[in-house]
C-alpha cells in the first residue's frame, strides 16, 4: 500500500487547507481531504505550502571546493585551481561531496538538482539515500581518455532504474570539447533520449575564441553542428545577441540563468530584459559551490530580480516570474509533472513558517519567500511523496558534516605534501 501523508491547516494561496498526499503525487487538497487516514498527520497551522526549487545548473560535489580560489577570472580559475584540486579527488570524495550538497540544497527548499561532474554513479548513490530527485550529466572534455569516454557511454547506456534520477551527456563546452566529440555527445544522447547540458557563451573570451576558431558564435557554431534541440540545457547564456535568443526559442533550448555565479568570476551580465522578450525558457541554477560558494536557490533568485532592476528598470523580472524560474520553470524543463501544489500532480512541496520574524507581516507570501527570509524559514521539505526534512531537521546531517570535513582535511593533507 502507498505511504500516505495528511498536512492539516497549511496556508495555500492565502486559506487554511488539508492536503493528502498518497504515494507520490496529491491526491487530494482541500474538501475530502481532512477525512483522510494517514500514515504521517503534519500540523501545518502557522505554515504556508508552496513549491520547492529545482536547481537547473550546478556541480554539485564541489561543495568540497567552497571558498577555495576565490577572486579569480574563469579561465585562469579552471586552469591553474580548479582542474588541478579536481585531479586529487577520489570516486569516495565524489560522493561525500554530493552527500554534503544534497543536504544544503533540503535545508534550503530544494528538492532537484541538474548536475555536471565527474564519475556521475557515485552523485546517483548520493541521490538517491537523500531522497532528492537529480539529472546526472556526465562530463565530457577532449582531454579525457578513450576508456572513460567509453565508460560514461556505458553507463549511460544502463541508466539506472529510479524514477527520481536520471543521465545525461554533459560536454563540458565549446572550448573544451572538439567538434569531433560534441557529435558524439549529441548522438549517444539521442540514441536513449537523454538531455544534452553544457556552458554556453559564458564569457566575452569564449565568444571571441570561437568567432576567431569558427568565424561564429557559440550558439551558431553549435546549431550548424545540429546540436541545439528541445533535450539541451544551456548554462550562462551571457553573451548573446537578440538573433541568437531566437534561434535557441526555435530550437527549444532551455535557458539557466546562474547570476551569482557570473558576478563572482566576472562572466558578465544576463540580458535579462531581452531573453524575456524572446520567450524563451528560462530557469535558475546555482553553479557550484566554487564559484557562488552556496546552492540556495532562494538566494539566487533574490540577486537574479536584483540584477535585472539595476540593469534594466525596476518591473524587468517581477517577483512572481523569479519565482516560476525557481520553481515551475525548473520542474518543466526536465518533464517533471510538478512545481505546483495541485491536484495530481507529483508531491513535491515546502512549507514555511509565518511565524519567522522575516514574513512578518506577510503583504505577499513570494514577495517575503524571495527579498526576505533566510533559510531558516523552510521547516519541512518534501520530494515524491517523501518527508526529507521536517523541523529543519534531516535524518543523519551531522555525520554527513563531519565526514565532509574529514574528507577536505584528507584533500588538504595530500595538497600540503606537494
Amino acid at each position: 500500500m502507498n505511504n500516505t501523508i495528511l498536512i492539516k491547516n497549511v496556508s495555500l494561496d492565502g486559506k487554511p487547507t488539508d492536503i493528502y498526499i498518497e504515494g507520490n503525487r496529491f491526491k487530494k487538497i482541500g474538501g475530502a481531504a481532512s477525512q483522510q487516514a494517514a500514515d504521517t498527520v503534519i500540523d501545518g497551522s502557522g505554515m504556508a505550502i508552496v513549491p520547492p526549487y529545482y536547481n537547473a545548473h550546478t556541480h554539485a560535489s564541489m561543495t568540497l571546493m567552497r571558498g577555495y580560489a576565490d577572486d579569480i577570472e574563469l579561465f585562469r580559475w579552471l586552469n591553474e585551481y580548479i582542474w588541478p584540486f579536481e585531479a586529487k579527488i577520489t570516486e569516495r570524495d565524489i560522493y561525500i561531496g554530493a552527500k554534503l550538497a544534497c543536504l544544503e540544497m533540503i535545508k534550503s527548499g530544494t528538492v532537484f538538482f541538474n548536475d555536471m561532474y565527474w564519475h556521475c554513479d557515485n552523485v546517483w548513490r548520493a541521490v538517491d539515500e537523500m531522497g532528492m530527485r537529480a539529472c546526472l550529466g556526465m562530463t565530457f572534455v577532449d582531454s579525457l581518455d578513450e576508456k572513460d569516454i567509453a565508460y560514461n557511454f556505458d553507463l549511460l547506456q544502463k541508466n539506472g532504474t529510479s524514477d527520481r534520477i536520471e543521465y545525461s551527456v554533459a560536454p563540458h563546452a565549446i572550448y573544451t570539447v572538439s567538434e569531433q566529440l560534441w557529435h558524439r555527445c549529441a548522438e549517444q544522447a539521442r540514441r536513449v533520449g537523454a538531455r544534452l547540458h553544457f556552458h554556453l557563451s559564458e564569457t566575452r573570451k569564449e565568444v571571441d575564441d570561437c568567432m576567431a576558431a569558427h568565424g561564429t558564435t557559440p550558439v551558431r557554431w553549435l546549431d550548424k553542428l545540429g546540436i541545439l534541440g528541445p533535450d539541451c540545457i544551456a548554462a550562462h547564456v551571457v553573451h548573446v545577441d537578440d538573433e541568437e535568443l531566437a534561434l535557441l526559442r526555435e530550437r527549444g533550448v532551455t535557458i539557466v540563468h546562474n547570476p551569482i555565479s557570473n558576478m563572482k568570476l566576472a562572466s558578465g551580465y544576463f540580458p535579462t530584459k531581452r531573453v524575456i522578450r524572446s520567450h524563451c525558457l528560462v530557469t535558475l541554477g546555482t553553479d557550484g559551490c566554487s564559484s557562488n560558494n552556496n546552492l540556495d536557490m532562494r538566494e539566487e533568485a533574490k540577486v537574479a530580480a536584483l540584477m535585472a532592476k539595476c540593469n534594466y528598470g525596476p518591473q524587468t523580472l517581477p517577483v512572481d516570474m523569479v519565482f516560476d524560474w525557481a520553481t515551475r520553470n525548473g520542474a518543466r524543463a526536465f518533464g517533471i509533472d510538478a512545481g505546483e501544489i495541485a491536484e495530481g500532480k507529483l508531491a513535491d512541496a515546502m512549507l514555511i513558517r509565518l511565524d519567522n520574524e522575516r514574513m512578518v507581516p506577510c503583504h505577499n507570501l513570494i514577495s517575503n519567500l524571495i527579498y526576505s527570509v533566510s533559510n531558516e524559514a523552510v521547516d519541512t521539505v518534501i520530494c515524491n511523496g517523501r518527508i526529507l526534512m521536517q523541523g529543519r531537521r534531516v535524518a543523519g546531517e551531522a555525520d554527513i558534516v563531519a565526514e565532509a570535513r574529514e574528507c577536505c582535511e584528507r584533500i588538504e593533507r595530500v595538497k600540503s605534501k606537494e
